[in-house]
C-alpha cells in the first residue's frame, strides 16, 4: 500500500507549483545554493538527474530505489535541501562547503540514504530513499564537497556520505523493467569523474523571498 500523502510533502508540491515560474531564473546577486531550496541535481559525467519514485529494490535493502534519469521535466527529480537531524539549517542561508545536509525527495518525503548493501547492477554501495515524512536516521546525512567557502549554483560538487564515506555516483549501468533505461545511482569509495553533481532546475530560497510560510527545516 502506498504511504499516505503527508502535509510536508504536499506543502513542497504547492511551493513548487506556485513559485517555480517566478523563481527559476537565477538572481545574479544570489549565486549560492541555500537551505530549504528545491533542486534537481545533474550528474555531469553521465548527464542524468538524481531521481526517485515509489518503486522498491527487488534485492538488497528492499527500500525505495534511487536512479538517474535523462528527462529534465520529471517532477520526481526534485529534492529539498535540509539540515542534518537535530540541527537547524536556516531557510535561505547559503550552504557552506563541507556542511552536512540531507536531501529529501519532494514527492515521497524520503531521504537520500546509503548503507552497507551492494547495489543491484554494479555491486557498489546501494543508495536508496529512506524514512517517512522527511525523518529517517543518521545514514541520511551527506557533506557537500566543494572548493570555495559556499556551494555555488554553477559549481560541480561531490556529496560524501558521513556514515560510510562513499561518494554519490553514477557509472552508467541501466535498469530493465519496470524502470527501463534509468541509471543506477550508488556509492563509490573513491572520488572520481563519476561523482560530480551540479544544480540545475529549482526553486532557490532566499531570506527575503519566502513565497509560502513553512515551519523550520
Amino acid at each position: 500500500m502506498d504511504p499516505p500523502k503527508t502535509p510536508r510533502v504536499c506543502l513542497d508540491v504547492m511551493l513548487l507549483l506556485v513559485v517555480l515560474g517566478a523563481c527559476q531564473g537565477r538572481d545574479p546577486d544570489s549565486g549560492y545554493v541555500t537551505c530549504g531550496s528545491l533542486v534537481k541535481l545533474l550528474n555531469t559525467r553521465h548527464n542524468v538527474r538524481l531521481h526517485s519514485h515509489d518503486v522498491k529494490y527487488g534485492s538488497g535493502s528492499g527500500q525505495q530505489s534511487v536512479t538517474g534519469v535523462d528527462s529534465a521535466d520529471d517532477a520526481n527529480s526534485y529534492w529539498r535541501i535540509r539540515g542534518k537531524p537535530n540541527e537547524t539549517c536556516q531557510r535561505g542561508v547559503p550552504i557552506k562547503c563541507g556542511q552536512a545536509v540531507r536531501f529529501t525527495h519532494m514527492k515521497t518525503g524520503r531521504n537520500l540514504h546509503t548503507h552497507h548493501f551492494s547495489s543491484p547492477l554494479s555491486n557498489n554501495q546501494e543508495v536508496s530513499a529512506f524514512g517517512e515524512n522527511g525523518e529517517g536516521d543518521d545514514l541520511d546525512v551527506w557533506t557537500v564537497q566543494c572548493s570555495g567557502t559556499y556551494w555555488e549554483r554553477d559549481d560541480a560538487v561531490r556529496f560524501k556520505h558521513v556514515g560510510t564515506s562513499v561518494f554519490l555516483s553514477v557509472t552508467g549501468e541501466q535498469y530493465g523493467h519496470p524502470i527501463r533505461g534509468q541509471r543506477e545511482v550508488h556509492g563509490m569509495t573513491s572520488p572520481n569523474q563519476h561523482n560530480y553533481w551540479k544544480v540545475m532546475e529549482g526553486v532557490f530560497i532566499q531570506p527575503s523571498n519566502e513565497p509560502l510560510h513553512h515551519d523550520e527545516l
